[in-house]
């Protein structure tokens, strides 16, 4: 069984393995090393989220995954007077939801590497075309989220991280200055910096060094192909 690489998070998540989508990248960088396994729930905060963790990370098996992404905070920073106030969590809360989620995680494998992810940047007039796209004239022209309130929900996710001794990745700053987001979600652009960011943090954790799952096609003999699977059989 190939080891699992699990993808936590919301909409932006749930869209990574669409064409060009970040998800998509790294299951095809280690295909035949580990699987991709998607988990992205569009709409959700943190605080829904958080009932379904032993549903997707059950605590008594035996298979922990070697790598979970979680990549929350979009939804927690709506704005209460906007048309998101639903999904709305406040600072500290969205805080203690990220912890609880790594104390869960760590609780069922102290190895599995965890990789907090903060929301990317909000440009408020993509923000209103895309609502144009969907509600025409009926489109709130109040804002559901501002590119300040969803920094200040980075900046946490970032100092949580420093505090849990975990890898992080700042979208919201990385992506300020690029064409990174269609106001929310991720364009092209933006999803090949979150599969850079993400590859980059896996493959000093030594990812690019696991091994195949079955021996190469160059490595079986055409005459006696079963001695290629023998050893591997053997080795494990």
């Amino acid at each position: 069984m190939r080891p699992q690489i699990v993808l936590f998070g919301d909409s932006i998540t749930q869209q990574s393995f669409r064409s060009g989508g970040w998800g998509a990248s790294l299951a095809d960088i280690y295909s035949r090393k580990a699987d991709v396994v998607l988990r992205g729930y569009g709409g959700y905060n943190t605080r829904w989220a958080l009932f379904l963790l032993h549903h997707l990370f059950p605590l008594g098996s035996a298979t922990p995954p070697i790598a979970v992404t979680i990549f929350f905070g979009a939804n927690d920073a709506a704005l209460l007077e906007g048309t998101g106030k639903k999904q709305h969590v406040p600072l500290e809360e969205y805080s203690d939801n990220l912890t609880k989620m790594v104390q869960h995680i760590k609780n069922w494998s102290s190895s599995t590497l965890i990789v907090l992810i903060t929301p990317p940047p909000i440009d408020l007039q993509g923000r209103r075309e895309y609502a144009r796209s969907l509600y025409g004239d009926k489109a709130s022209e109040l804002p559901d989220r501002t590119n300040e309130v969803t920094g200040t929900y980075a900046e946490q996710c970032v100092s949580l991280a420093k505090e849990l001794g975990l890898p992080s990745i700042n979208l919201w700053s990385k992506m300020q200055e690029t064409e990174g987001c269609d106001g929310l979600h991720l364009t092209p652009e933006g999803n090949a910096i979150v599969f850079q960011e993400v590859h980059k943090i896996f493959d000093e954790a030594g990812f690019s060094d696991l091994p195949f799952d079955f021996p190469p096609h160059s490595e079986i003999d055409g005459e006696n192909p079963e001695k290629a699977f023998l050893q591997q059989c053997a080795a494990v």
